[in-house]
């Protein structure tokens, strides 16, 4: 039983070249694996924020509500339109402001602020409506004058 050696007494004279090609196959194996990895992961790092966006149908109505707008100023006054509020009496100004309604809490209030205000003077703003039964609360983003 015959043997073969390596080098050219046995392969008949002819020389081993060698390989300088690159094997792409883990590669290619590596990279698809990450790809669906990625397709796996994307989906769960989307965030959805709930919107209630208003109907398509217009309103016909010919005295429409004006809205009511809460202002927070830089000094950390309270404002309903051109009334000076507190915010301990904030959710029965609002109720005051939308008097004609019969419930008060179920319609939609804005809130703005200067640039200049301190998030916790915001936020104590939005808890209160919050903790009073006002859910349906804007957020305007303008410039006050």
């Amino acid at each position: 039983m015959g043997a073969k050696l390596s080098g050219p007494g046995g392969q008949g004279g002819k020389t081993i070249s060698q390989n300088s090609e690159i094997n792409v196959t883990p590669f290619v194996d590596i990279m698809l694996v990450l790809l669906i990895i990625f397709m796996v992961a994307a989906p769960l790092a989307t965030v959805s924020i709930r919107l209630d966006l208003p109907p398509a149908v217009p309103n016909n109505d010919p005295n429409p509500k004006e809205p009511v707008y809460i202002t927070i100023q830089d000094t950390g006054s309270l404002f309903i339109a051109d009334k000076q509020t507190t915010i301990e009496t904030l959710a029965a100004d609002v109720c005051a402001a939308l008097q004609p309604t019969p419930n008060c809490r179920d319609e939609r209030i804005f809130v703005r602020a200067q640039p200049e205000v301190k998030y916790n003077a915001f936020m104590e703003v939005m808890n209160t409506m919050q903790g009073n039964g006002f859910f349906k609360v804007g957020l305007l983003n303008e410039d006050i004058e």
